[in-house]
């Protein structure tokens, strides 16, 4: 097992293997999903599941947490809103025994209208619920062929290596795609003590009031906030080398970046204070900074939209200009890293499979979803086709209605007219309204529709989560 490429390791005496390389979200949940199947086919000559992961052997240049499934970027897994186009795929989720959504919800800590959790206590969570599984084995190497034909002898092969893939994943999906593999950048936003705030420039609330008070908002007047975005507009920033090309992600851009596009970008985007007045003027402020809570103990907060490629110096120094965090002490600077995907449409079927190479599918943010549920949904559906071609049964989609089935279908064969880009799950992606629907009831027709399709549907493919161990 030196070169992480055992032949039937973990095999037993099943009939077939699913393997599955890489422990994050999306990892996770189709090492789960696939031992949920096999839990309900021991007619079938039993099914097993292997999941390796690299850590704590090797890390990427993002990850420091020895745990499975560890949340490199925000805490936040957004908006728990159950008429939102997010909300409604982490019900479908739920339904189908997502592993990610039991652990969050068992992990959670206060962020008013959005689900967010504590890190290391999810982490911790999802190693429990790998570990207490009879039916996954894990396997802490590294893989270091990833998609080797060996791999494959005994049933399929899910590559979820994710966003920062080794030469060792992304070299050969080069190849494979003839030059279609591409890359865009994410970035992180800073991460401040709790103690080191000034407790007279801060107040705790929910925008709109719509929650108990979890976030921590950081009011700037006109003149603080002029200031601000000005120092921001100067700092420096860590340059792109030679061979990377700089190409953001619309929905996680850096706030300098927000910033060159016009001062109006930030109090309409990350520092809007819409819903917001300061109980010390009675007032709604110029622009607000709003902290999230990182952990249950309420130790650490997350500087909210606040991504960023400025240097660590300048962070300090240009997030010190805010009001509330003049003496911040930072536990987590901003950074900027690559994230590695393919082109979807055209690389991979309907199903997530590799055509060029049979018995081999992707899963997580390397095929182009965006966000932590979208990873793990994608993810777990994969998991699911995968135990069933191991099982030898036919892979499935999900209702096109549904939020899967949408977010599924942007994945899928396009006219290749447009550029293909990440995206996270949103009402756009769902099949158009009916025709002469007034547009403020376009949202509700969707979520009946794919509320009304989705349990018909897991009985007619046979599936019912299978009680956890």
């Amino acid at each position: 097992m030196a070169d992480g490429q055992p032949t039937d390791l973990g095999k037993g005496s099943a009939a077939a293997v699913v393997t599955v390389i890489g422990g994050g979200l999306a990892g996770c949940e189709a090492a789960a999903m696939a031992a949920t199947v096999a839990a309900k086919a021991p007619a079938e000559g039993g099914l097993a599941v292997r999941l390796f992961e690299m850590k704590p052997e090797c890390f990427s240049p993002a990850h420091t947490s020895p745990h499975l499934a560890e949340l490199v970027c925000s805490n936040s897994f957004r908006s728990d809103d159950p008429d939102s186009a997010v909300g409604l795929l982490k019900a479908e989720m739920k339904l189908l025994g997502s592993l990610t959504m039991a652990a969050a919800d068992s992990c959670r800590v206060p962020a008013g209208g959005a689900l967010a959790v504590d890190r290391e206590r999810f982490g911790e969570t999802v190693d429990r619920l790998i570990a207490e599984n009879p039916r996954i084995e894990l396997i802490r190497a590294k893989a270091e062929r990833p998609f080797d034909p060996a791999l494959a002898k005994d049933g399929p092969v899910v590559v979820a290596t994710g966003p920062l893939a080794g030469p060792e994943t992304t070299g050969p999906l080069a190849e494979l795609a003839g030059g279609g593999n591409l890359h865009f950048y994410d970035a992180l936003a800073p991460i401040v003590t709790r103690d080191s705030l000034d407790p007279d420039k801060f107040f705790a609330a929910d925008r709109y009031a719509q929650g108990p008070g979890s976030y921590l908002n950081c009011p700037l007047s006109q003149d603080e906030f002029e200031a601000f975005l000005a120092a921001l507009l100067a700092a420096d920033r860590v340059r792109a080398r030679p061979f990377e090309e700089e190409r953001y992600f619309e929905g996680c851009l850096p706030i300098e970046v927000m910033a060159a596009r016009g001062p109006r970008t930030l109090t309409f985007g990350p520092m809007k204070p819409v819903g917001l007045v300061d109980p010390r003027t009675g007032q709604r402020p110029a622009a607000v900074v709003q902290l999230r809570p990182e952990n249950l103990a309420g130790t650490h907060y997350n500087l909210v939209g606040f991504q960023t490629r400025m240097t660590v110096g300048a962070q300090e120094e240009v997030f010190r200009l805010i009001p509330a965090l003049k003496k911040a002490k930072f536990a987590r600077h901003g950074a900027i890293h690559r994230n590695t995907y393919v082109d979807a449409p055209r690389f991979l079927d309907p199903f997530q499979g590799i055509p060029a190479l049979p018995g081999f599918f992707l899963a997580g943010q390397i095929t182009g979803v965006e966000g932590y549920v979208e990873s793990a949904a994608q993810g777990l559906w994969v998991g699911l086709n995968a135990a069933r071609t191991a099982l030898g049964r036919r892979p499935v989609l999900p209702p096109r209605v549904s939020a899967l089935g949408s977010l599924l279908a942007r994945l899928g064969p396009n006219d290749g007219q447009k550029p293909f880009c990440p995206s996270n799950v949103n009402f756009g992606l769902f099949p158009p309204p009916s025709p002469n629907l007034p547009k403020r009831q376009w949202s509700l027709e969707r979520l009946e529709r794919a509320r009304s399709c989705w349990e018909p549907f897991l009985k007619e493919i046979d599936h019912a989560p299978a009680p956890r161990p």
